[in-house]
């Protein structure tokens, strides 16, 4: 990608109709709020819930929050007004539910421009059907526009006759699927929301194994799980340490061949060192 690095640890769902919690919303250090229009807002509220979102976006009341809007996808009868109050506030990135091709991507490149949609306003698109998990690399490289992929996995277990489960054992392909299309495109992934907010044990557990599968954070449906997703998709102290030493211990090397902890060490190795770094350090910049 091109933009910036910035960390996407713990994507918070707000729904737009609710007042008080994008108030609230203001105070609560996730990296990054998807305003909903869509699941969480009953169709009678839609249109305040717009007008709320788009107020929350021109604010500037919600920090160094990277902030997004979910709209309702183009077959609903919302989406064109959607776009349109979206457009005018600018947001870091527009959400687009159930985005299962490339043509779906080119289309709605097509219908940001025609709205007005600001350049640096960005695509997010939702992961959610068996057809975009098989399509997914094609949907993900099909525009620079779209930078995140987003994982909706309450569709997915819907739409493939399963079961929510501990370790979603029956999700693993999907998840590692759409891990790969991510990074073969050069794109940020995120994993789908924990359902259980009473649950702190699972959702703990779900977290490390998002780390483990490549996901670089978590959409969240609680407030209360954003701490879990910061400390979970953030390098540990370890392994900020371990990462200078190892590029140290390379640097001093000449760019050879050494060991640093009883490992050998590579250039690739080094890459890694980097990139943690490199988080870390854009953590420590919020």
């Amino acid at each position: 990608m091109t933009q910036a690095f910035r960390p996407l640890r713990s994507v918070l769902y707000m729904p737009s109709s609710n007042t008080r919690a994008l108030e609230k919303a203001k105070t609560i250090t996730a990296d990054a709020l998807i305003l909903d229009l869509e699941d969480a807002v009953a169709p009678d509220a839609k249109p305040e819930a717009r007008e709320n979102a788009a107020a929350a976006v021109t604010s500037g009341e919600y920090g160094n929050k990277y902030l997004t809007i979910r709209i309702n996808g183009a077959d609903t009868e919302w989406h064109a007004d959607d776009l349109a109050a979206a457009a005018k506030a600018g947001p870091d990135a527009i959400v687009v539910p159930k985005v299962n091709s490339a043509q779906q991507v080119h289309d709605l490149v097509a219908a940001f421009e025609k709205a007005g949609v600001p350049e640096q306003t960005k695509l997010w698109a939702m992961i959610e059907s068996p057809y975009a998990i098989l399509h997914a690399e094609e949907i993900a490289s099909a525009s620079e526009r779209l930078t995140v992929l987003v994982m909706g996995t309450n569709d997915l277990v819907k739409e493939l006759y399963v079961d929510h489960v501990p370790a979603r054992a029956n999700l693993v392909t999907s998840l590692q699927l759409a891990v790969l299309a991510a990074r073969a495109s050069g794109k940020v992934i995120l994993d789908g929301v924990y359902n259980n907010v009473k649950d702190a044990e699972g959702y703990a557990a779900e977290v490390e194994q998002g780390r483990i599968f490549g996901f670089d954070g978590k959409t969240l449906i609680h407030p209360s799980q954003v701490d879990g997703a910061n400390a979970g998709f953030a390098p540990s102290e370890q392994a900020v340490a371990d990462a200078r030493g190892l590029i140290e211990t390379w640097e001093a090397s000449g760019g050879g061949v050494v060991t640093y902890n009883g490992k050998m060490v590579e250039n690739l190795h080094v890459e890694s060192a980097r990139r943690t770094l490199s988080i870390a350090e854009a953590i420590a910049a919020l």
